[in-house]
């Protein structure tokens, strides 16, 4: 269990330094969603375009969706190299790199002239995207303490906002205007009011734009391990439980049609999944503050391991519906809990960087997830044995969080005034 935490008493410290849990950090995290919300468009936007991209380029299904796998890749990496940006130099410049990115690339996507080109930028596109995840989860655990969890959650709820809104937008413009021109378009937008909200934030910050953890305060959880061995445990955990939560994500929109349902009851239990994401997001932000990452970490994945064994038992409509809901409502609050275990475990120092290499590896593990699952459907024509693939990995997820429950268990419990900022 997690002892209370206080705010920390800075020697020295003027009446008019930021204050963690303030009425100003909460006006920064309200503008780290809207940059998220923004700037995770191109998440959602492969998506919407790939038939039509498909057909104007007269390739195959599979060589379109190289445009996904590049772009989760660039997502994955750029968070490894904005988080190394935010610990040196602050989240601003991290910011002003990401809109440039996502800018240009889309401009690209929008005017390439083959396939290999828009593939290509769309990878740009994930780079881009990448500064708007790990690198503002771990600057806004910075920002607060008492309501830490609950403050990483909901900035980890940017991409969940952005696949509920995205999706209707790019859907229209590509209609109206074609996708070459929704590309143009959505690179000019981003880019125009992403540099507006970052200006803001700047502002907000004022000269806390880097952070000087010279005084820090260790961390708040010993496991008695180097932080090079829990980024390791923490980069297989994601991998494992991100495996499991690919097959319903990825397949679920296939499964409905190979079960006779149809793709768009598939595309409505998907957006189900998402919209009660969001849910469990928030909800398991302040659950971890209350019982710790770890803690919610492990209640994420047994409950996310007991929604896919539902999967494997049941297939009607209205069950597909309700096991989506609660799939969405058990799994959302997964992977910000590994930002969460980061601040509670490792030096503030590292926290951006640390946070980019385990959000890394989940991005690993979905692609990989949703390519398996492929595989295993093509190999048994059932998607019985992909679910249950899925399981064993969550399995693996649960034993690795048991491990470092118990090592926090027998560790001590840094107490002092102040924990990690």
């Amino acid at each position: 269990m997690v002892l209370p935490v206080h705010a920390p008493n800075h020697p020295g410290q003027t009446p008019d330094a930021f204050t963690p849990d303030s009425r100003q950090a909460w006006v920064r995290l309200v503008i780290a969603l809207l940059i998220g919300s923004i700037g995770a468009v191109g998440m959602w936007a492969v998506v919407v375009v790939i038939p039509v991209v498909q057909v104007e380029f007269g390739a195959t299904r599979g060589a379109v969706s190289l445009a996904f796998t590049l772009m989760m890749f660039g997502f994955g990496l750029g968070g490894v190299i904005a988080g190394k940006i935010t610990d040196r130099f602050g989240i601003v410049p991290a910011m002003a790199i990401s809109i440039a990115f996502l800018g240009v690339a889309n401009v690209l996507a929008g005017l390439s002239g083959q396939l290999w080109q828009f593939v290509a930028a769309y990878f740009f596109i994930g780079l881009g995207t990448s500064a708007t995840f790990a690198p503002l989860m771990a600057e806004a655990s910075h920002w607060f303490e008492r309501y830490r969890g609950l403050a990483v959650t909901i900035v980890a709820s940017g991409n969940y906002v952005a696949g509920a809104m995205w999706p209707p937008i790019v859907s229209w413009g590509t209609q109206e205007i074609g996708w070459r021109y929704t590309h143009i378009g959505i690179g000019i937008v981003c880019a125009g009011l992403m540099t507006v909200l970052v200006l803001i934030l700047r502002a907000q910050m004022g000269r806390d734009t880097v952070h000087d953890h010279a005084n820090a305060p260790p961390p708040r959880v010993d496991l008695r391990l180097s932080t090079n061995t829990l980024t390791v445990l923490l980069s297989i955990a994601s991998i494992s439980c991100c495996v499991a939560m690919a097959m319903p994500q990825v397949h679920i929109v296939a499964y409905c049609g190979d079960l006779g349902y149809g793709v768009a009851r598939g595309a409505e239990m998907l957006s189900l999944m998402m919209g009660c994401g969001i849910v469990s997001r928030i909800g398991s932000g302040y659950l971890a503050d209350k019982i710790g990452g770890i803690y919610t970490l492990l209640v994420g994945s047994l409950a996310q391991g007991f929604a896919l064994v539902f999967y494997l038992f049941f297939d009607s409509l209205t069950s597909l519906y309700l096991i989506s809901a609660m799939f969405g409502l058990f799994q959302g609050g997964i992977v910000p809990s590994y930002a969460i275990i980061v601040r509670e475990a490792m030096p503030a120092s590292e926290a951006a960087t640390r946070v980019g290499i385990v959000i890394f590896a989940s991005v690993f593990g979905m692609s990989f997830g949703g390519w398996v699952s492929g595989v295993i459907f093509d190999a048994t024509g059932s998607y019985a044995a992909a679910f249950a693939n899925g399981v064993a990995w969550n399995a693996l997820n649960i034993g690795i969080v048991v491990l470092l429950l118990i090592r926090a268990r027998m560790g001590s419990v840094k107490t002092g005034p102040g924990f990690a900022t």
